[in-house]
């Protein structure tokens, strides 16, 4: 056995060498996968660019000190501080991430990340001994020994805790545009095949889904939770002498509402009944609404004072009627085009919540449209990148296209899901080709969660998605399909611990 003990520097520095040949070569040949795993670490997002390559640059600058005999032993000590800082990596991975992510590449791809733990602290006892061993060999001092080993390990340590720190806090503070992808937070659990491409989210209860149709906007589609039986509904207005154009309806139990707000116009009927009673004519022109209950809704509309878009309350029990809230879009530009967004509201509690289009911020307000938050999403267009002209009649007209941020919300309790229109740092582009994005946000607070992908199907991409009570549904093409809610999505909201974004 002690005639073994002189070879082990040299099997462990051998073994070093084909390591980080490996772990280099194939990371840099799969580079901008590399790079994109990097840049989706919970540790690391901030500093994607940088470690990437030091990374790779640093494993080769180690094998080139192996394979020189006079240089070996520093690459020792090199190989043995490397592996304790990741080592180290994966430890606060384990314990301290809110999620963990997918493999990194090389080794990693074929290992789970508790047996890459062990692997890495096994590395660090034979770099250890190794070094220790050579050092003894050449005679030198056992407390210096100690020292160079216990500090150059220490301090690769501390690099990467300072990073992770340092990192979370650019991702919560100022955070650069840098995508978090959950490990599945909502996963696929069903699917239905539609009869066409036209449909809509309509709204949902305790039993069913209903689709509205672009198609046939007259018809109301109710799915079963399970997705099992579907049924339809040709609502039948009681009067049809009106020039529709713009016709959507809104399921909110136990009534449906048949509305276009071009004419303007509020049918209602209770489910299951096509009979749709006119319960609003003429009182507000609109082109979003949503229902607070049956004689109450929330529109967007213009002012006539301003000729700016603008929330309005729609009461039928009150005079006025229409009560305008101004100020609750924010104007940058045109006061038309820079505030265009999403109208879309949450229940338990009640929130409303306004998502702009061309810029990074979301509204949430109560019920009395009083503003509660103004919350940013990770984006960094502040401002509406858009070019327009205003013609002589008062009109805006747009000039050229306009950069678009977000293209749609849905909310559920404190959550809200809003698809992205921009990629972010250090994300795949043929990944954007096959996928719909989409970002998880709080909003009771300034919190981006994660994000995650929607599929494509075939070349349909998703048309919409509603955030369910018990599930999360999308309609892409003529497929619709059912999500489960995973745990690390509901953990991620009971703790809070989360990426904070700034308030405006």
């Amino acid at each position: 056995m002690k005639k073994l003990i002189p070879y082990i520097p040299k099997i462990v520095n051998y073994f070093f060498i084909l390591l980080f040949c490996y772990a280099a070569i194939s990371k840099a040949m799969d580079f901008e996968n590399f790079q994109v795993q990097i840049g989706q670490s919970p540790l690391l997002s901030a500093y994607a660019g940088f470690v990437s390559y030091a990374v790779i640059i640093l494993e080769l600058l180690i094998v080139v000190l192996l394979a020189i005999p006079k240089t070996n032993l520093i690459g020792l000590y090199s190989s043995t501080a490397l592996m304790s800082a990741f080592t180290i990596y994966i430890f606060l991975i384990l314990n301290y991430s809110d999620f963990v992510p997918c493999s990194c590449g090389g080794i990693l791809e074929k290992m789970g990340w508790t047996e890459h733990l062990i692997f890495n602290i096994l590395c660090v006892v034979l770099g250890g001994i190794s070094v220790w061993i050579d050092e003894e060999e050449n005679n030198r001092p056992k407390r210096r020994t100690a020292i160079l080993l216990g500090f150059s390990n220490l301090l690769s340590c501390v690099t990467i805790v300072f990073l992770f720190f340092s990192s979370e806090h650019i991702i919560k503070k100022d955070n650069n545009f840098t995508r978090r992808f959950l490990l599945y937070p909502v996963v696929e659990d069903k699917s239905l095949n539609l009869d066409s491409d036209h449909y809509y989210f309509a709204g949902e209860d305790s039993n069913h889904l209903y689709l509205g149709s672009n198609q046939y906007p007259q018809i109301l589609t109710a799915v079963s939770k399970n997705l099992q039986t579907t049924s339809k509904l040709k609502i039948i207005p009681e009067n049809l002498n009106y020039p529709f154009k713009s016709i959507k309806i809104i399921v909110h139990s136990p009534y449906y509402y048949f509305t276009d707000g071009t004419v303007p116009i509020i049918f209602r009927g209770k489910l299951g009944n096509p009979n749709a009673r006119q319960i609003s004519y003429q009182d507000a022109f609109f082109s979003q609404i949503i229902v607070k209950d049956s004689t109450n809704f929330i529109i967007r509309t213009f002012d006539r004072t301003t000729r700016d878009l603008s929330l309005a309350s729609l009461s039928l029990n009150s005079f006025p009627k229409v009560k305008l809230h101004q100020g609750f879009i924010q104007k940058q530009k045109d006061g038309v085009f820079d505030s265009d967004g999403q109208l879309n509201y949450s229940n338990n509690p009640f929130r409303i919540l306004y998502l702009y289009n061309y810029r990074n911020q979301f509204t949430v307000s109560d019920e009395n449209l009083n503003i509660l938050q103004k919350l940013n999403t990770i984006d960094t267009t502040k401002t509406a990148k858009i070019e327009t002209k205003k013609l002589s009649d008062g009109r805006h007209k747009m000039v050229a296209p306009p950069l678009q941020v977000n293209q749609r919300i849905s909310s559920q309790g404190k959550l809200s899901f809003i698809q992205s229109s921009l990629m972010g740092k250090n994300e795949s582009s043929d990944q954007w080709k096959k996928a719909g994005v989409i970002d998880i946000y709080r909003n009771d607070k300034n919190e981006y969660l994660g994000s995650f992908y929607i599929y494509n199907n075939g070349n349909n991409k998703v048309s919409d998605y509603l955030a369910g009570k018990e599930y999360f549904y999308s309609i892409v093409g003529k497929k619709l399909v059912r999500y489960n809610y995973r745990k690390p999505l509901v953990q991620n909201l009971k703790t809070g611990e989360a990426e904070n974004l700034n308030k405006e």
